[in-house]
């Protein structure tokens, strides 16, 4: 008893030219742009400088090992990257979708943007890094953190192919796994440390094509103060209700902010449900509620005598007719800040 398909094939087998040959099947899978490995890793270079540039990594794993004495600067997202066994470099990493691993590395400076951020058995780091959760060290020691400090064309959009929020930034916030009682392990850089002293610009030709920004007032992260002791009991929280110009408005006011001598403490990009609002807005949440289903907010916390009655002063002149919602006083300033930083901790898992 044959099969139907049988015959069919047996018929086009029949019917095939003499000496011509059956091709193979083509599958999606053999079509696929190989990927040679080496092409993702800088491994036991000397007094060099390297890189990628943007678009030569495009979402990779990348692996830097055994270097000393090097510069290296990676221009584009990555998946995730791993650092082992290097001293003495300069390392710079566009967006990194998923962790950043540093492992028995000793006097590097490094400029970083990731999702998660691991140091374990390093010592003398420097890291201006923008990380979404909680940065974590492990058996390490004088390992110092800054805000992530840059910009190049390219960057945005790196960000947002790695997933990455330029808002959600929690680069001071530092667990200890391996505490040593009386001593700390990890500190922050002077606020005032400037980012190209300790990372400065690639010096070659084919990266010095890269236009690069590390002035403050053009990083694509917001540089904040984190968790350095504010200077003033005085705060103010403004969430800003996602729209076309919800990051625009958001940079324009941390630049009028800054301007006018205020500082900025965090930022947070996060989505919010109806009883998110009914604890972080009060009475007020009813105006919000419409709002939150057109996607996550930002919220940004400034610090300074004065913040909350100049916030609303620039909000009313500058944005005039943009639903946000401001700290009402200073005297409710401290709950609102404390009551939305919880929620969003919470939702982040951090």
């Amino acid at each position: 008893m044959g099969c139907f398909f049988s015959k069919r094939r047996k018929a086009e087998k029949e019917s095939q030219p003499e000496g011509e040959e059956e091709r193979p099947k083509q599958y999606s899978w053999d079509q696929r742009e190989k990927v040679d490995p080496k092409d993702y890793m800088f491994s036991g270079l000397k007094d060099e400088t390297v890189g990628r540039l943007p678009g030569q990594v495009a979402g990779q794993q990348f692996l830097i090992q055994d270097c000393e004495n090097c510069n290296i600067y990676i221009f584009d997202h990555s998946a995730t990257v791993t650092i082992d066994d290097c001293a003495n470099c300069v390392i710079f990493l566009g967006p990194v979708k998923g962790s950043v691993f540093f492992r028995n590395c000793r006097d590097c400076k490094c400029t970083l943007a990731c999702q998660q951020f691991r140091v374990r058995d390093c010592r003398k780091l420097e890291v201006f890094l923008c990380c979404a959760t909680q940065p974590i060290i492990e058996s390490s020691t004088n390992i110092r953190f800054g805000c992530f400090q840059w910009y190049y064309p390219e960057l945005a959009l790196q960000f947002k192919d790695a997933g990455l929020s330029i808002f959600n930034n929690t680069w001071s916030n530092i667990h200890d796994f391996t505490p040593v009682s009386g001593e700390l392990n990890w500190s922050l850089l002077p606020e005032g440390a400037v980012v190209q002293d300790h990372v400065p610009l690639p010096a070659t030709e084919e990266l010095k094509a890269v236009r690069i920004s590390t002035e403050a007032n053009r990083s694509i992260v917001p540089v904040s103060r984190g968790q350095r002791p504010k200077n003033s009991d005085e705060s103010c929280l403004v969430v800003l209700f996602a729209g076309d110009y919800t990051i625009a408005n958001a940079r324009k006011l941390i630049d009028e902010m800054v301007g006018k001598g205020f500082f900025l403490v965090q930022t947070k990009e996060v989505s919010m449900k109806a009883e998110d609002a009914q604890r972080v807005f009060g009475e007020k949440a009813p105006d919000f509620l419409p709002l939150l289903s057109k996607g996550p907010v930002i919220a940004l916390e400034f610090s300074g005598d004065g913040a909350v009655e100049g916030c609303h002063l620039i909000v009313n002149e500058i944005f005039n007719g943009t639903k946000m919602f401001v700290s009402e006083s200073k005297e409710t300033a401290s709950g609102d800040v404390d009551s939305f930083y919880n929620f969003a901790d919470i939702q982040m898992g951090i």
